[in-house]
């Protein structure tokens, strides 16, 4: 049989892995859950830089064809010549 001593020895052990545990398992998931995060926001971060790519690449060509030739091609637009445009393109 064992002694007081070694019991209190023994039971004091697994107490102390039993919180260590606790506390390598919570910081654990932490670490996991901040890595989850910054990589959401790194795929939104890039969502929205493909958004702003895809834009500027929409509403970037229009306006360079007006300002390298001066010939407005977009009908709804009031300053239209039908005229230069059926030119431009003959």
């Amino acid at each position: 049989m064992a002694s007081q001593g070694v019991n209190v020895l023994r039971y004091s052990a697994l107490v102390a892995g039993l919180v260590y545990g606790v506390y390598h398992q919570s910081s654990l998931n932490s670490v996991a859950k901040r890595a989850e995060v910054e990589h959401e926001y790194a795929r939104k971060e890039r969502l929205i830089e493909q958004a702003k790519a895809e834009w500027k690449k929409r509403t970037q060509p229009q306006e360079t064809q007006t300002q390298a030739t001066g010939l407005i091609t977009d009908p709804e637009n009031p300053k239209f010549d039908l005229e230069a445009f059926l030119q431009a393109k003959a």
